[in-house]
């Protein structure tokens, strides 16, 4: 069947459309913006009017993409993640997009988001690679890590953090370029963020990572420097631990306007882009893992099999 798929999430908002088949899914179009719906929204609580106007225009453009892909209208779905969960007006926002853009918009919860990410990220991987696998999807405004898969390919662990790209960039990045004082109290409360959602004998369990969303794929294009941006080139590209703190180190010391001009990272993702490294790499300390593998297949996937299957 024939699916349109828009994740409105904290950092951005992505389209997927795509033929399923067979648990199978064949990209017609994917489109991504960043849209930060989730500006201010860590202190003041509610969805700002700034960032739902830029959301409004972009989800105009993907429905108009849907028309021309001649999706069916009860296969047009938007998921709804961090930012929209914590608003008090999230709710609000989701009924006006369901009414406004004849999208079947729904509020997930971490749990749900989780399941979906690892459906996603999971659902062609190889069945004899290392299991367990974490999955960790660093997203605008949270992280979900998810274990398994167990015996029916789903996950045995599921977390969501609350710490993400944008949530942790207005509450510790106060300086261009950041100061190394706020990247070790960002790196301190991601340490003790994960010791506490996730027990020491789960996070010593995982023999192998998979990282999906805007971080892990930027850093692969950044050590590719692909200009354009190349998702053949960025799915399946594997880096170490290692490679991610050079980047950081190289990426912490750069002002704003000098990150925007990095060959092979999106102008729009250099606000937040030190933060996610900081995020990945005590991500993969927490687990003992020394390097982890990029996918391309994340929510939107995840969400499009999901339709599917229902």
């Amino acid at each position: 069947m024939r699916v349109g798929v828009v994740d409105i999430g904290t950092n951005s908002t992505r389209l997927l459309v795509a033929d399923v088949a067979n648990g199978a899914v064949r990209e017609l179009d994917r489109r991504s913006q960043v849209t930060r719906l989730g500006d201010g929204v860590d202190a003041s609580g509610r969805l700002g009017e700034a960032p739902v106007a830029r959301v409004v225009a972009t989800l105009s453009a993907y429905v108009e993409a849907m028309d021309a892909a001649s999706v069916p209208a009860d296969a047009r779905i938007a998921v709804l993640t961090s930012a929209v969960r914590d608003a008090a007006n999230g709710v609000a926002f989701a009924a006006d997009v369901c009414e406004r853009f004849g999208l079947d918009a729904r509020i997930l919860t971490g749990d749900e988001e989780a399941r979906l990410t690892f459906l996603g990220a999971t659902h062609d991987r190889d069945p004899s690679a290392p299991t367990p696998l974490l999955v960790f999807d660093i997203g605008g405004g949270s992280t979900e890590l998810v274990l398994g898969p167990d015996g029916d390919g789903n996950p045995t662990f599921h977390v969501s953090t609350q710490a993400g790209v944008v949530r942790q960039t207005e509450r510790h990045i106060h300086h261009d370029p950041p100061e190394p004082r706020e990247l070790q109290e960002l790196a301190a409360e991601m340490r003790a963020l994960v010791e506490a959602a996730v027990p020491a004998p789960i996070r010593a369990s995982a023999a192998d990572a998979v990282g999906v969303a805007g971080t892990p794929t930027s850093l692969a294009a950044i050590v590719q420097e692909l200009e354009p941006y190349d998702p053949a080139k960025v799915h399946g590209a594997r880096l170490d631990l290692s490679q991610c703190e050079l980047l950081l180190a190289r990426l912490a010391q750069m002002p704003l306007a000098e990150r925007r001009r990095v060959r092979g990272l999106h102008p729009d993702r250099a606000a937040t882009i030190v933060p996610g490294v900081v995020i990945l790499i005590e991500l993969l300390r927490a687990f003992e893992l020394d390097r982890f593998e990029v996918s391309e297949h994340d929510l939107l996937y995840g969400a499009a099999l999901d339709r599917a299957r229902r």
